[in-house]
């Protein structure tokens, strides 16, 4: 991939500290990273998030929320990029000033909203992914997530 004017880099070796599971796919109607948003819209176009079969019984009790975040392996994005040139015009900003999917390890988030689930797969809107992107995870939106454990002292709201 080329670098714009005034962006780094920085020579990496290869990653061995860490295994993720990709637990399903993404599917939206962007075949291109061009193609996509650069933020996913709440009311964007619906999109499906299909699971692998193993993972369907984890589904249950996500169709509580309304919201739920998910997270995705961006996998066409470069990781070594440590100055960004957002713009194209020379003027540069650290990689973690930005939400760009160019990033050490390039986990993409999404708040999205849940139409409905419909065997494994959930139907949503909100994302911002190329077709056929690696799903990591879901969540339910930790807005409106009550925990269901017991309480535990870092739990305390008093100072």
């Amino acid at each position: 991939m080329d670098l714009r004017e005034n962006e780094q880099i920085v020579q990496l070796a290869q990653a061995s500290d860490a295994a993720l599971r990709f637990i399903g796919r993404i599917r939206t109607p962007w075949s291109t990273r061009d193609q996509c948003p650069r933020q996913g819209r709440i009311d964007g176009p619906e999109c499906q998030i299909a699971l692998l079969p193993e993972w369907h019984d984890a589904l249950d009790g996500l169709e509580s929320y309304q919201t739920i975040e998910v997270l995705y392996w961006l996998d066409q994005s470069r990781r070594d990029l440590t100055r960004q040139s957002p713009r194209s015009d020379g003027s540069t900003v650290g990689t973690f000033a930005l939400r760009s999917p160019a990033r050490p390890n390039p986990i993409g988030t999404s708040m999205v909203r849940l139409l409905r689930i419909e065997g494994p797969v959930l139907h949503v809107q909100g994302l911002d992914c190329v077709d056929g992107t690696p799903l990591l995870d879901l969540k339910p939106d930790r807005c409106a997530f009550t925990p269901k454990a017991l309480p535990q002292p870092g739990d305390s709201q008093t100072a």
